[in-house]
């Protein structure tokens, strides 16, 4: 096969920048040698654990290295080139834009595998016995947006926002703008609070960029607080602070239970039930992406994918720490693709009208 030099160099310089958390490292050989993935912080404990055991099933091939790098990184490093120096697949907790799949394309990694690996939802908490919130994606977009429906954002306390909330200011920890949870709370959480106003619909249809520009766009005051590519963070700081609201990832809540409580939106909890029927408006696929090129040349590049197909069944391990099951029609299709690894098109990518 043969690899394109500079995007080498500049993959290789990109993951020196990263941000990352390691995990499952082997001797300090070349990633080359042994799977490579980057992406998503949501998609990380999955991800280990589909690692570790791949290594204990498969004691003749190296342990895949897995780094979080966020979700929009990880699409770029991945995006990046073929080739040794770049990662062979990415971990994402929100599906790749077409942007994205078109830098895909310009780098020559034009042969790309999509496969759902389960379901998350993007939880909203609080220290356990600290501030109590009834959210709405209405309420959270009015607190969280920098012009709520094109207007200044004035709003201090909850109860700015809604006389039923109480007077208690608004500050929020969340993910960066690299995150796919951020990229979900945006699409799933605040644009759909902005859109129940008749005249952002109406925007939308005249001028998309400013539509997503004030549907989506997050205030910069200090009232939300991005705090990187580490939700055990946010567990932390709001564990710490009565007062807070946390956004993290579904198994992070479930994880931490004894320390922080679920605070519902529309007045449905964040549960594996509600999620997995998409009764919680939070609910959202996550994605792992392959270059299919790499299988031909990476060892044990696809044994790891049919590591995370045993995985992710209703009874299999990745449930046990927080992942919530597709549907068993999903799962079946997904498990499909890891045996026939049909490549991804463009139009697959496209919104559905």
């Amino acid at each position: 096969m043969a690899y394109n030099i500079t995007a080498f160099a500049k993959a290789g310089a990109a993951l020196a920048l990263a941000a990352s958390t390691l995990t499952a490292c082997d001797d300090g050989s070349s990633a080359a040698q042994s799977v490579h993935a980057v992406g998503s912080s949501t998609v990380l404990p999955f991800a280990k654990l589909v690692a570790e055991n791949f290594t204990r099933s498969h004691t003749d091939m190296r342990s895949p290295l897995i780094e979080s790098t966020g979700t929009g990184n990880g699409i770029q490093l991945f995006c990046s080139g073929l080739g040794p120096n770049t990662p062979d697949m990415v971990n994402a907790s929100r599906r790749m834009k077409e942007s994205e799949f078109d830098t895909c394309a310009s780098n020559k990694v034009d042969e790309i595998v999509e496969i759902q690996v389960g379901l998350d939802g993007i939880a909203f908490a609080s220290a356990k016995g600290g501030i109590m919130l009834n959210l709405t994606p209405e309420t959270v977009y009015k607190a969280l947006a920098a012009q709520p429906y094109g207007k200044p954002q004035t709003a201090k306390t909850w109860k700015d926002v809604d006389p039923a909330l109480p007077a208690d200011p608004i500050i929020v920890y969340g993910p960066p703008s690299t995150s796919g949870t951020r990229d979900a709370l945006k699409e799933l959480i605040l644009e759909a609070g902005c859109k129940k106003d008749p005249a952002m619909k109406a925007l939308k249809e005249s001028d998309e960029d400013k539509y997503k520009q004030i549907c989506t766009e997050v205030r910069d005051d200090g009232a939300y607080v991005d705090q990187g590519e580490q939700d055990n963070l946010v567990v932390q700081k709001i564990k710490d602070n009565p007062k807070v609201v946390g956004i993290f990832g579904y198994s992070y809540l479930e994880e931490n239970l004894d320390k922080v409580q679920d605070l519902p939106m529309n007045g449905v909890p964040a549960t594996y039930e509600n999620i997995a029927s998409f009764k919680y408006p939070g609910a959202r696929p996550l994605y792992v992406y392959v270059k299919k090129a790499h299988m031909r040349a990476i060892p044990g590049l696809q044994d790891f994918m049919k590591e995370w197909a045993k995985s992710w069944g209703k009874d299999g391990p990745l449930v046990k720490v927080g992942m919530v099951a597709m549907p068993d029609d999903v799962a079946a299709a997904n498990a499909l693709k890891v045996q026939n690894l049909p490549v991804l098109t463009r139009a697959e990518l496209a919104p559905k009208k």
